[in-house]
């Protein structure tokens, strides 16, 4: 039994592959094994799409960068149509509680892609924050602004 999540329901096709239960991602155009941090995953991107009007070509899953010369992952990385970052979010299982080490790895990673808006979420608790990269400075928003407010 898939977990609900504070996040609005998407009717997502599931497929039972040999016992495994997999999603088709319609960024990445195939079906992904249906871990509980990538239910969440899905989960936010179509939140992005459809309530926040992110538009899905501008949206990027599981890339790659380096920090410290070590290959890491970012979840979700948003563009604006002149191709600059402008949100990271990182996602977490719904069993794993966001900590302060989960905000230090989210900041770790935009020390690199330097955004402006950063996003965490385990599916049941998102927490919002507006960085200003000038006076190393953040603070925490009450919503997640839509892409037509960026």
């Amino acid at each position: 039994m898939l977990q609900p999540l504070n996040l609005p329901p998407y009717p997502f096709k599931l497929t039972d592959d040999n016992g495994q239960l997999t999603l088709f991602d319609e960024l990445r155009k195939k079906n992904i094994v249906l871990t509980p941090e990538e239910w969440v995953r899905q989960h936010f991107v179509q939140y992005l799409i459809r309530q926040k009007h992110y538009p899905k070509t501008l949206i990027k899953l599981e890339g790659g960068l380096k920090l410290h010369g070590m290959a890491k992952r970012t979840d979700i990385v948003v563009f604006n149509s002149s191709g600059e970052r402008i949100l990271l979010v990182e996602c977490k299982a719904p069993a794993i509680t966001i900590t302060q080490a989960t905000f230090d790895q989210a900041a770790r990673y935009n020390m690199v892609h330097k955004v402006k808006l950063m996003a965490v979420s385990n599916g049941l608790m998102h927490y919002y924050c507006s960085i200003n990269h000038d006076n190393e400075s953040y603070k925490f928003l009450e919503e997640l602004p839509g892409y037509r407010d960026l």
